[in-house]
C-alpha cells in the first residue's frame, strides 16, 4: 500500500514538472515556430512593456529629456541621463561614441550582433505646447520625437536585460547623437562602433498613423537629400541708373527659375526629385542695386545617381545663369555643416521578417504600408553597411486629439505608444538572433567575435 502511495505522489509530481516546463515559454521564442505554445511568446512582450514598472520608468524618462532639449552633439546631459539608467540596469556600455554618443550591450557579448537604434538630439525651435514637462530651454524642442524613441530604446533594455540569459547573441544598443542635419549616424559608423553587426533596426513614431499601428514599405522609404548655398556677385549702383550697374538680384530671379527647369525637364517624370530654394537674401533698399545676393535650398531624390546629378546640374545652372547676366557665383553644398544624406532604403528581406514579427506581436491587419517621403533620415548610412530597417509606429488617438506633424511647435507624443516601441524593439532583435543562430551556427565561423 506504501510502495503505491509513494508512486502515486511520483507521477503527480512529474506530472507538475511537465506543466511548469511546458507553460514556461522564454519571452523571445520564435512565434513562427510550429509549436503552438511559442505563439503565446511574442504577444506576451506588451503585457510585460505596459506594467507600470516598465511604462512609468520610460515616461519618466521621455519627459526629463523633453524639458532638457540639446541640439546635435550637445546633448550632454541626456547622454548622462541615458548611462546612469543604463548603469542602474548593470547594462555594459561605450562612451563616448562621437562626442556624446552611447553604445549599449546586453546578451552573451558574442556573436551574432543585431543593433537597435535611438536618436537623442533636439531641434533649434520654440516649442509652443503649454503643458507640465515643457521645454525649459528657450529656442530648443524636442518637436520630432526623439525624446520618446530614447525612452522606448530604454524599456527595451530593461526587459531584455532581465531576461538576458535567454538571448542567443547580442543585442547592441544605439544612442546616436546628431540625425538632425548632423549625419551621425556616419560618424558612428566611421569610429568603427558598428563592425561585425548583422542587422540594425529603427523606428519613428507617427501622429497620423493610429495607437497600435505600424508603418513601413521594402526599397526607399525617404528620400535622400542635400543642401547648398550660393553668392551671386555683381555690381551696386543707384537702382534708377541700372546700366552703371550688374544687378545681381536680377542673376538670383533667373536662376531660381532655371533650377525648377531640372527637375521638370531634365529628370525622369516617373522618378520623385525636388529642388526648392528656400532663401534669398540681398539688398537693404529699395532704390539701391546690391553688389550680391545670397540663396539657398535643398535638393532630394530617391537614387544616389540622381543626388549626384541634380548637385552636378544645381551648381552649373547657378554658374552659368549669372555669367548670362553677367554676374559670377560660387556655389557651396554646406558638406563640413550639414552633410548630405543617401536616400533611406529598407532591406527587402527585412520588410518580409518586419511583417511577420509585427503581425505576430500585434496582429497582422495592424501591420500597414506606407508612401515615400521627402523628407530625409541619416539612418541610411547604416543602411549602406549593413541591412537596416526603418518603420514608424502610431501614436494618434483620434478620440482624444489630432497630433500635429514632425517639426511642429504644436508637435506632442502620445506616451500610450512606448509599450508598442519597445515590444518590437525586442521582438525584431530577439526574433533576428534566433534566426540568424538557427541558419549559421556559430561554430561555422561566420562571425567576428567581437565590436
Amino acid at each position: 500500500m506504501l510502495s503505491f502511495m509513494a508512486f502515486f505522489k511520483c507521477v503527480n509530481m512529474l506530472i507538475i514538472i511537465f506543466i511548469f516546463f511546458l507553460c514556461a515559454t522564454p519571452i523571445f521564442s520564435d512565434s513562427s515556430s510550429t509549436n503552438s505554445k511559442d505563439h503565446l511568446a511574442i504577444p506576451k512582450l506588451l503585457e510585460l512593456a505596459k506594467e507600470p514598472q516598465v511604462f512609468d520608468w520610460m515616461v519618466d524618462i521621455r519627459r526629463k529629456i523633453h524639458e532638457n532639449p540639446e541640439v546635435g552633439y550637445e546633448e550632454f546631459e541626456t547622454s548622462k541621463l541615458i548611462r546612469t539608467k543604463l548603469d542602474e540596469l548593470g547594462v555594459p556600455y561605450k562612451h563616448p561614441v562621437v562626442v556624446t554618443g552611447v553604445i549599449g550591450y546586453i546578451g552573451t557579448g558574442l556573436p551574432p550582433f543585431v543593433a537597435l537604434r535611438a536618436e537623442m538630439d533636439a531641434l533649434l525651435m520654440q516649442e509652443l505646447v503649454e503643458w507640465e514637462h515643457k521645454s525649459k530651454v528657450p529656442g530648443k524642442m524636442h518637436g520630432c520625437g526623439h525624446d520618446a524613441h530614447v525612452a522606448m530604446l530604454l524599456g527595451a533594455a530593461k526587459i531584455l536585460k532581465e531576461h538576458e540569459k535567454e538571448l542567443q547573441g547580442t543585442i547592441v544598443l544605439v544612442f546616436q547623437p546628431a540625425e538632425e542635419g548632423g549625419a551621425g549616424a556616419k560618424k558612428i559608423l566611421d569610429a568603427g562602433a558598428l563592425e561585425n553587426v548583422s542587422a540594425i533596426f529603427g523606428l519613428h513614431v507617427g501622429p497620423n498613423i493610429p495607437l497600435g499601428e505600424v508603418a513601413s514599405r521594402s526599397g526607399p522609404m525617404l528620400a535622400g537629400g542635400g543642401f547648398f548655398k550660393a553668392v551671386i556677385r555683381g555690381k551696386g549702383g543707384h537702382a534708377a541708373n541700372p546700366q552703371h550697374a550688374i544687378d545681381p538680384i536680377l542673376a538670383a530671379s533667373n536662376v531660381i527659375v532655371s533650377l525648377q527647369h531640372i527637375v521638370s525637364r531634365e529628370a525622369d517624370p516617373l522618378e520623385t526629385q525636388v529642388v526648392t530654394v528656400g532663401n534669398i537674401q540681398g539688398g537693404g533698399a529699395v532704390n539701391v542695386i546690391p553688389d550680391s545676393v545670397t540663396i539657398g535650398g535643398t535638393f532630394r531624390a530617391f537614387l544616389r545617381e540622381s543626388l549626384t546629378q541634380l548637385r552636378h546640374r544645381i551648381e552649373q545652372v547657378i554658374i552659368g545663369q549669372a555669367a548670362v547676366h553677367r554676374c559670377n557665383a560660387t556655389v557651396s553644398f554646406l558638406d563640413d555643416k550639414i552633410p548630405s544624406v543617401p536616400p533611406t532604403i529598407n532591406n527587402d528581406s527585412l520588410h518580409d521578417y518586419f511583417q511577420s514579427v509585427a503581425g505576430s506581436l500585434l496582429g497582422i491587419d495592424k501591420v500597414k504600408g506606407h508612401h515615400l517621403l521627402m523628407g530625409s533620415e541619416d539612418f541610411a548610412f547604416y543602411q549602406e553597411a549593413m541591412p537596416g530597417y526603418v518603420f514608424i509606429v502610431g501614436m494618434e488617438d483620434v478620440s482624444v486629439e489630432r497630433l500635429r506633424s514632425w517639426h511642429s511647435p504644436y508637435f506632442k507624443v502620445n506616451e500610450d505608444v512606448f509599450p508598442y516601441g519597445a515590444a518590437l524593439h525586442i521582438s525584431l532583435a530577439t526574433r533576428y538572433l534566433a534566426k540568424l543562430n538557427q541558419e549559421v551556427p556559430a561554430e561555422d565561423g561566420k562571425y567576428h567575435d567581437e565590436l
